[in-house]
């Protein structure tokens, strides 16, 4: 009995733990919600990003991606509930853009104060 316990003390004691972290997530998630990346559009870091240049009538004209790194949360979770210049429509959860505005914030010292 008392190898039984000892064998299923280590699953007990990291069964608690996920096999990834908050941070984890939300990276692979940046760089591959449903199937485009983020970063594809805006940038690694969200920076914004020069998709495509093109003519139309005769003018020349620019598709770009905008940065998302800079706005607050509010802002954030509405424009991804939006379909708008070419941003496709994810169906993200909450939580889900929870993590994605962490992983653009994951430097900011008041990143949690915007949230909400």
């Amino acid at each position: 009995m008392k190898y039984i316990l000892f064998l299923l003390t280590p699953v007990i004691v990291f069964a608690t733990s996920s096999f990834i972290t908050e941070s984890e997530y939300a990276a692979q998630l940046y760089k591959n919600p449903r199937g485009i990346a983020c970063g594809l559009c805006h940038g690694d870091k969200g920076e914004g990003k020069l998709i495509a240049k093109y003519m139309h009538k005769n003018k020349k004209k620019s598709f770009i991606g905008p940065p998302i790194n800079s706005i607050k949360y509010s802002e954030f979770y509405k424009a991804m509930h939006l379909r708008k210049k070419g941003m496709p429509q994810y169906y993200l959860t909450s939580k889900e853009i929870e993590a994605l505005y962490f992983y653009l914030h994951k430097d900011d010292k008041k990143r949690v104060k915007n949230v909400k």
